[in-house]
């Protein structure tokens, strides 16, 4: 009797059909403990799963959802990234096939060509575009005149930007004539015209900007307006390369990792005990309290009196305080009865 029809495959057939060998070679995969489903080690032959709704990794790498796909374009001149454009503008989801909802990762402003990625992974999208993993994008950029060794430097030092420091991981002068050059320019982050509004800085507009490489996927033979479906393997390839960036680059263009700010010294920390680096009882400069907390016959830090010696102008400890004057109100009266 024929198994019924649920929706469900066999997962050497699941396997094979990721792109991961014959039929043979992906039961050789199974049999030796190197494939899990719902992250538990699979080893029978004929297990039956429902690929859209189980998790499948092998040698510990997930098998991408099926539903879940990106395309590489090539895209042209005068073709916007946003998924809305009031003014009906060509858009890159536009020239992707497919019903789903597409979005393109990064950007690339109106007037600049190259390659993009489109697609409806999120998670991917975020590992490409987030500036933590530092994937790097690299561009052919030809500007107004030929910029000195002393102005790629700044590009590599880095420009100020209304919001902060964008600078260029590597530039190099790739060639030039009389009155332009070709500079090919790698950045790890991508802000909003972040090439074209660091080179007016410095007195060279960009004629033309082509982005040619996301990590390491390239535009290959593409034209512009054509596009590819990336297969598993170049997914996979460019998900490793953001994760590897994490920890071996620091955070957000050179900039350290923000720490937390400590609190004022003299302040103790939120649990009562004071933080590293203050030393016991210090306190912040300011009107001096009644006693320092200095040694009998040593000064007490900002000018407080030796411990032991009352300030000048107040009575010693023990002797009856003098009362205020008429019509104010004092806590010593209240004590008093008065």
């Amino acid at each position: 009797m024929p198994p019924p029809d649920d929706g469900l495959e066999r997962l050497q057939k699941v396997l094979a059909a990721a792109g991961l060998g014959s039929r043979r070679s992906c039961e050789e995969l199974i049999t030796t403990g190197r494939v899990e489903v719902d992250r538990k080690v699979v080893t029978e032959l004929g297990t039956r799963v429902d690929r859209l709704r189980q998790e499948i990794r092998v040698d510990g790498e997930r098998l991408p959802d099926p539903r879940r796909v990106v395309y590489m374009l090539y895209k042209p001149v005068g073709v916007v990234t946003t998924n809305f454009d009031p003014s009906g503008r060509p858009r890159v989801v536009d020239l992707v096939p497919g019903d789903q909802r597409l979005f393109a990762i990064g950007r690339l402003d109106r007037m600049s060509e190259g390659l993009i990625l489109v697609t409806n992974d999120g998670e991917l999208a975020n590992l490409l575009a987030h500036p933590r993993y530092g994937v790097e994008k690299k561009y052919l950029v030809q500007v107004a005149g030929v910029p000195t060794p002393e102005t790629i430097e700044k590009l590599r030092k880095g420009i100020q930007l209304a919001e902060g420091t964008a600078r260029a991981q590597s530039v190099h002068l790739k060639s030039q004539h009389k009155q332009s050059a070709v500079l090919e320019m790698t950045l790890d982050e991508g802000k909003n015209r972040e090439i074209r509004r660091m080179l007016a800085q410095l007195g060279h507009k960009v004629h033309q900007l082509k982005r040619v490489g996301v990590g390491k996927m390239t535009l290959g033979g593409l034209l512009p307006g054509q596009h590819r479906q990336l297969a598993w393997s170049e997914i996979e390839a460019l998900r490793k390369d953001a994760i590897s960036h994490v920890g071996s680059q620091p955070a957000m263009s050179g900039r350290p990792a923000p720490r937390g700010r400590p609190a004022p010294r003299g302040r103790p920390a939120p649990s009562g005990r004071p933080r590293a680096g203050d030393r016991q009882g210090s306190r912040r400069p300011g009107p001096p309290r009644a006693f320092g907390r200095g040694t009998a016959g040593e000064a007490a830090p900002s000018g407080r009196p030796p411990a032991g010696r009352p300030p000048a102008g107040r009575p010693p400890a023990g002797a009856p305080r003098r009362p205020r004057k008429p019509g104010k109100a004092s806590a010593w009266r209240k004590q008093r009865g008065k």
